[in-house]
């Protein structure tokens, strides 16, 4: 069977697949961050987790999740302060996930 990029093959309703862990690491950019957000919540695959982990931003993100606060699959962990590279984000947020495979944005 040939498929061009135009057709797909409809999921199985009952089949999630694998969970992803997607993981943000951020830090003073809250208007990216929510662009970030906006591009996983977006996507047609559901089965996934988003960890937004800010590196201690100083800009006084009041509310960084916004509307998306309520959706269960999301989470938000501010650190102390600012470690000086997204590594150690990357490594808590990896610590954090409960998914088969980590993606990061």
């Amino acid at each position: 069977m040939n498929f061009t990029a135009s057709q797909s093959i409809p999921a199985d309703e009952d089949t999630k697949g694998p969970e992803v862990s997607v993981i943000i690491p951020t830090y003073n950019r809250p208007m990216r961050l929510r662009e970030a957000i906006l591009s996983v919540v977006n996507q047609t695959f559901t089965n996934w987790e988003l960890i937004v982990v800010d590196d201690g931003s100083t800009m006084g993100i009041e509310d960084p999740l916004g509307k998306f606060a309520e959706d269960s699959r999301i989470s938000y962990h501010n650190l102390d302060m600012n470690h000086g590279s997204p590594c150690y984000a990357r490594n808590f947020g990896i610590e954090q996930a409960a998914g088969e495979f980590i993606a990061f944005l």
